[in-house]
């Protein structure tokens, strides 16, 4: 596959879309105000993830070798399955020990986005040293 992080991004912004038109249309009538705030979170990180993804895909493609994008890509899928996934099923099941699970992938979140700082920050160091 050319680019797994361009996949995973088209995925989770297809089915993004589809959970948050199935929230909007299907679970409306069904959920309490308050879980459907707990599942519209789900959609909205869900779908800021993505497009995330989308943006490491772009960058790996200038630079493939880029470990720290690597670890960001994948932390920022596994954050959208455990974040966004939990919150989907506590909303739709009212199973509340899958709040547990939620603050993992939030740390998973936190921590891709850190690897595409640390991305930025090296990568910029070595175009400074290149242009001296």
């Amino acid at each position: 596959m050319q680019s797994i992080f361009l996949f995973l991004s088209a995925v989770c912004g297809l089915t993004g879309v589809a959970m948050g038109a199935f929230g909007a249309h299907g679970l409306k009538a069904i959920l309490s105000i308050e879980m459907m705030a707990v599942y519209k979170t789900a959609v909205d990180y869900q779908m800021w993830h993505a497009l995330g993804l989308g943006l490491i895909a772009i960058f790996r493609q200038q630079f493939p070798e880029a470990k720290y994008l690597k670890f960001a890509g994948w932390l920022m899928f596994v954050g959208i399955l455990l974040f966004s996934g939990s919150l989907y099923l506590l909303a739709i099941l009212n199973a509340k020990w899958l709040g547990m699970i939620t603050p993992i992938g939030g740390v998973c979140f936190l921590l891709a986005w850190v690897y595409v700082l640390l991305f930025a920050y090296t990568s910029r160091s070595l175009e400074a040293k290149t242009d001296s």
